[in-house]
């Protein structure tokens, strides 16, 4: 369950927001064993000014990842390369215009309310 936060060009329609959400969680859970139900995702809109990429243009995404640590290279790996599949299929953006970053982090890190650190015992 990574705490993701998508980056998007501003003026999408609700239905593109849902493709790039579940095209970010399919890929995790395809690809690093994260329960189906374990979705926590941030997604903004911004300006272009506001989402520069280098020098590319058109649709592109920006992502970052914080998670436990503990995935393979392999993983992430397949992680990157499923998710700019799945962009690329719905709704469109090009494999060349996503960024993806990760942050790894320790089991002290979460609490997912009750200010309680449930993965410490």
């Amino acid at each position: 369950m990574p705490l993701v936060t998508i980056s998007i060009l501003k003026g999408k329609s609700p239905d593109y927001i849902k493709a790039v959400g579940d095209a970010v969680n399919a890929a995790v859970i395809a690809t690093m064993d994260f329960p189906w139900d374990d979705r926590y995702q941030i997604i903004h809109q911004l300006e272009p000014q506001c989402l520069q990429l280098q020098e590319r243009a058109g649709d592109r995404v920006m992502m970052h990842l914080v998670m436990r640590a503990g995935r393979s290279n392999k993983a992430k790996q397949a992680f990157y390369q499923q998710v700019v599949a799945n962009l690329a299929a719905n709704p469109g953006i090009p494999p060349a215009n996503v960024l993806i970053t990760i942050t790894e982090n320790h089991d002290i890190d979460w609490s997912f309310g009750e200010g309680v650190a449930q993965f410490v015992v």
